[in-house]
This record gives C-alpha cells, structure tokens and sequence, in this order.
C-alpha cells in the first residue's frame, strides 16, 4: 500500500497500519535522516490514544509507551548491539514494535528467528511524504 501525505495528515496511513496488524507486529522504518519514521510514530501512538510523549530513541536505542508501542532506534548502536542488548527476545512482547534504520542484516535476522514483519519506507517528496507498507 502507498500513501502520500504531509507529515500532519497520517490519520489514513497509522489507520491503515493498526487494521494490518490489529494486535501488534514489527515494522521496520526505512527513510533518510528527517525523513519522518518518528513523526509516524507519534501519529501511531495518539490514534491508540497514548499520552505518553513520543521521542526518538536515538540514544537509549529504546522507548516503550504504555507497553503498547517499542519504539527503537539503531541507527547509533548498530544491529550487532541491538542484538547483544537482548531485544529480540524484546519483539516477542504483544504491542507494536517500530524500528528506525533496520537494514537488511536485522531483516535476515528476523527472518532467521521466525519473525514477521513489516516494512514501511517513507520517501520525502516537497511538503509531502511517501509512505510504502509492504509486508515482508
């Protein structure tokens, strides 16, 4: 599915995104640096209602919201110490996990360990964003 949005009109892309995977699920964020993975997902966590102030987890390499929403960022630390931190036994919690700068290494890893997942890469284009959700 591809949707193109400004970053405050994602109503129909988080909306897509909670009916695609209505108890929880990974989603792999794919997008250049200001591109909007976490824009997403602040969108995602107001539409389940959190409250909670969504941030990047660019340092902590881990935020979770309300124990609804894993949000991640490897960007800094890598797959190897995404690894190493023990998160993916993290994955296996019910909620929505979004991980910001997966490549392909944490792909074959996932896949490895038998998990699903989703990959949603955000393309800027002007004011607006493209959004592609593919399920892997």
């Amino acid at each position: 599915m591809e949707f193109l949005k400004k970053e405050n009109e994602l109503e129909d892309v988080v909306s897509y995104i909670k009916n695609i995977a209505k108890n929880g699920g990974i989603f792999l964020l794919r997008g250049d640096l200001a591109s909007g993975k976490t824009t997403l997902v602040k969108a995602f966590a107001k539409f389940l209602g959190i409250k909670d102030d969504v941030s990047s987890p660019t340092f902590s390499i881990l935020n979770i919201y309300e124990d609804k929403i894993y949000h991640y960022d490897i960007y800094n630390k890598g797959v190897g110490e995404f690894v190493s931190m023990g998160l993916l036994e993290t994955l296996e919690e019910s909620g929505y996990h979004f991980i910001e700068w997966a490549d392909e290494k944490l792909e074959n890893i996932l896949k490895e360990y038998g998990f699903g997942y989703f990959i949603i890469e955000i393309e800027s284009k002007g004011d607006k964003r493209v959004y592609r959700i593919t399920n892997a």
